[in-house]
């Protein structure tokens, strides 16, 4: 499989918009309080509407993409992972934030994503319960749309440019609800903090890449498909997102179990560099 640049990216990314779209109406096919879930070998929780949003976008992908490998969540738990790589392949997270979802919070999202030598070259995130979808192709340029849901089917609408914000003297900081530790919060400790909060899911991305927060920290291990639509979203919007201790964030280590061990999001590159030495 040859590698898919950002330019074809560009011209697949409102076909991964509507498969995103589709997906979402899936999440909400069923109330909250009727939702069951089950607890995978990594003790986190799944549910039924993780499975239908990801058949939906597996479906969709292997007719929009025929041959290009597909790294989706729920796949990887029941151990079907692609048997290459080595060209480009999507990451896909079809209910990230499954715990929010369950709490009934709006926070949660479908994230797919084009990873092409490791890197997130596009993104699209949907918020379902939130009627907003984001994408972007770096590169390009990032959009928040309208996510209309009515009688099961939804459709993105209404593409609006966001752009992130230069890093301003008192920092809004963005956090994870359920993941953070001892090291972000020293971390954060150390910033110039003028507002901080609490929120699920890979959304905290597309607020950094519309510039409604400045700094998204975490020093604990995440997966491929929890952070690499957002990281391709907010590049294209002008920010950036590195490893803690410098460098990129690389996707598709298949032998480290698709995990990154940590990552420093911004709105404004610029300041990344003086960020680490906090």
């Amino acid at each position: 499989m040859q590698d898919i640049s950002p330019q074809q990216a560009q011209e697949i990314i409102g076909d991964l918009t509507a498969i995103a779209a589709r997906a979402s109406a899936a999440t909400l096919a069923v109330p909250f309080s009727a939702i069951e879930q089950r607890t995978k070998n990594d003790l986190s929780p799944v549910t039924a509407a993780d499975e239908a949003a990801e058949a939906i976008i597996l479906d969709g992908l292997a007719l929009l993409c025929p041959g290009v490998p597909v790294v989706a969540e729920e796949s990887v738990a029941g151990g079907r992972i692609p048997a290459s790589l080595d060209g480009s392949f999507f990451c896909v997270d079809p209910l990230d934030g499954t715990k929010e979802f369950l709490a009934g919070r709006d926070e949660f999202t479908v994230n797919i994503a084009l990873i092409t030598k490791g890197e997130a070259i596009a993104g699209v995130i949907a918020a379902p319960a939130q009627g907003l979808l984001w994408r972007g192709v770096t590169g390009f340029s990032a959009e928040r749309l309208r996510l209309k849901l009515s009688g099961g089917v939804a459709e993105a609408c209404e593409p609006a440019a966001i752009h992130t914000r230069p890093a301003p003297a008192r920092l809004t900081v963005a956090t994870s609800r359920t993941h953070l530790d001892d090291v972000t919060e020293a971390f954060i400790a150390r910033l110039p903090v003028g507002k901080r909060y609490m929120c699920g899911s890979s959304v905290k991305f597309c607020q950094l890449a519309e510039g409604r927060a400045d700094i998204y920290p975490r020093f604990s291990p995440t997966s491929d498909w929890d952070i690499a639509a957002g990281v391709a979203i907010l590049t294209a919007a002008g920010g950036a997102a590195q490893a803690p201790a410098g460098g990129p964030l690389r996707f598709g280590n298949r032998a480290g179990k698709f995990h990154v061990p940590g990552f420093i999001a911004v709105g404004d590159p610029a300041g990344l560099p003086a960020l680490r030495g906090v």
